[in-house]
C-alpha cells in the first residue's frame, strides 16, 4: 500500500517578497505532491499562529525557517508510514503533534503545507484531479473581484480595504471572468483621465486617494455603466473595520475623519447600500463586536450578504457562537486561518447547514498556489475571493478555473444573492 515517505520544506517568496512555506510530500510510489502556504496582512487576532523566526537580521524577522524544519523534522516523522489517503487522519496527526489551541508550537504555515502537500499527493497517486479527489462539487464560483484597494492594503486615503466587482447574472465563470476583466481596463482608463493613480495595491486592484468610500463605489459604477454591464455585474465590499476599530470606537481616520459608534457604523453602510448594487459586505464591524454584528445582520441581512472574516476566522467554535447569535449570514474561508484542510471544510459544512453562504478566500501575501480554485469547487462553495484580475498570483486561480470549466461538462455557475 502507498504511503507517507517524507515531508520537505523550502523558504519560498510570497508576493508581497516576505518568506513563506513551500512543503513537498513525498510517497512510497514515487508521487510528489506540492503545496505553498499565503500569509494575510489584516490578520484576525482569533487566527492560528504562523511561525516566523524572529531574527531581524533575516528577513527583518519575518524568516520561516522554523517552520521549515518543524516540516522536515517532527512532522515528517509523524506521518511516515501513514496513508495519504486519509486526509482527516493525517490532519487529526498533525493536530495531536501540535497540541496547541493556535498550533503555536510547530506553526499553522507548517501544519498547513503538510496538510495540503498531502492532499495533493494523494490526488495525484489516484490519478484525480485534486476537485475530484476533495468532493464532488459541479459549481464554478462567482468571482468577488478586488478593484479598487485601501485600508491595509494601500498607502491610500481610503480606509475600506477592498472594493470589489460581483459579476454573479452571468451563466459561465468564463463569461462573467470576462466582463469583470472588461470593467478593470475600463476602470484604469477611467482613473488616467481623472489623473488618478493607477498603481496596484497588494491584491492587483488599483490605489487611487479618493476622498471616501462613496467616491470610491461611484466610480466603480461609472467604469461598469461604460462597459454596458449595470445589470449583470453588483459590487461588495470588505471594510475590514477592525482595522480602524479602536476603545469601541470606528475612527475614519484615513479618509473623512468620522468617529463613529456600532450604530453610527451600521448607519453608513445602511445608507451604501441604499445608494448602490451592494450585494455583499465583510467585516462590516470588529472582530469582538458581537452586538454590533447583530444589530447590523437585523438591519440587512434579509437583503445583503454580511461576511465574517475577522470574526470568525474559519474557526467552527466562532462561526456556532455567530449561527446561535444570528451575527452574519455568510463565512469567508482562509485556510491558513485555522490550518488544516480537514477543519476548513468542516467550517464550510456548518455554514452550509446552517443556511450561510461560504466565500473562498485567498491571503493578501499570495503564491501561485491554485488550491483555493480546486477548494471552491470540490465544496460547491459558490462564491471565490482571490484579487484583482492582474498579477499572477491572483491571475493563477482563475486561470485554474478557466480550466477546471473545461474538464467539468456538467458544471453550474455560482450562487444566488439575495438581491
Amino acid at each position: 500500500m502507498t504511503t507517507i515517505k517524507a515531508i520537505e520544506g523550502l523558504e519560498i517568496l510570497d508576493s508581497r517578497g516576505f518568506p513563506t512555506v513551500k512543503a513537498r510530500t513525498i510517497l512510497t510510489d514515487g508521487t510528489i505532491g506540492e503545496a505553498m502556504v499565503p500569509s494575510g496582512a489584516s490578520t484576525g487576532e482569533h487566527e492560528a499562529l504562523e511561525l516566523r523566526d524572529g531574527d531581524q537580521k533575516r528577513y527583518f524577522g519575518k524568516g520561516v525557517q522554523t517552520a521549515i524544519n518543524n516540516l522536515s523534522g517532527a512532522i515528517s516523522s509523524a506521518l511516515r508510514g501513514r496513508s495519504p489517503f486519509s486526509q482527516k487522519e493525517v490532519d487529526g496527526i498533525l493536530l495531536e503533534l501540535d497540541g496547541t489551541p493556535n498550533k503555536s508550537k510547530l506553526g499553522a504555515n507548517a501544519i498547513l503545507g503538510a496538510s495540503l502537500a498531502c492532499a495533493h499527493a494523494a490526488a495525484k497517486s489516484s490519478r484525480l484531479e485534486l476537485f475530484e479527489y476533495l468532493g464532488a462539487g459541479t459549481t464554478l464560483p462567482v468571482p468577488l473581484i478586488n478593484v479598487i484597494n485601501g485600508g491595509a492594503h494601500a498607502d491610500n486615503s481610503i480606509d475600506f480595504q477592498e472594493f470589489m466587482l460581483v459579476p454573479h447574472k452571468f451563466e459561465k465563470f468564463s463569461e462573467a471572468l470576462r466582463a469583470a476583466a472588461e470593467v478593470f481596463q475600463t476602470l484604469k482608463k477611467r482613473l488616467k483621465k481623472d489623473g488618478l493613480s493607477t498603481g496596484i495595491g497588494d491584491e492587483g486592484g488599483f490605489a487611487p486617494n479618493l476622498p471616501s468610500a462613496e467616491s470610491a463605489l461611484n466610480i466603480l459604477c461609472e467604469a461598469i455603466a461604460d462597459t454596458g454591464y449595470e445589470s449583470k455585474i453588483s459590487l461588495a465590499l470588505d471594510v475590514a473595520a477592525s482595522e480602524f476599530f479602536k476603545d469601541g470606537k470606528y475612527t475614519l481616520k484615513k479618509s473623512t475623519k468620522e468617529v463613529l459608534t456600532s450604530s453610527g457604523m451600521v448607519e453608513l453602510l445602511e445608507s451604501l447600500v441604499k445608494k448602490f448594487p451592494i450585494v455583499s459586505i465583510e467585516d462590516g464591524l470588529s472582530e469582538d463586536d458581537w452586538d454590533g454584528w447583530k444589530l447590523l445582520t437585523e438591519r440587512l441581512g434579509s437583503t445583503v450578504q454580511l461576511v465574517g472574516d475577522d470574526l470568525f476566522v474559519t474557526n467552527t467554535k466562532r462561526l456556532k457562537r455567530g449561527i446561535e447569535e444570528r451575527s452574519a449570514n455568510s463565512i469567508l474561508i482562509k485556510l491558513n486561518q485555522i490550518g488544516t484542510l480537514t477543519e476548513t471544510i468542516d467550517a464550510i459544512k456548518m455554514a452550509h447547514d446552517a443556511n450561510m453562504t461560504a466565500i473562498i478566500s485567498h491571503r493578501s501575501g499570495e503564491t501561485e498556489d491554485t488550491t483555493i480554485a480546486d477548494l471552491a469547487v470540490a465544496t460547491n462553495a459558490g462564491q471565490i475571493k482571490t484579487g484583482s484580475v492582474c498579477r499572477s498570483e491572483r491571475t493563477a486561480k482563475y486561470n485554474r478555473l478557466l480550466e477546471i470549466e473545461t474538464l467539468l461538462k456538467d458544471s453550474v455557475f455560482g450562487k444566488p444573492f439575495p438581491r
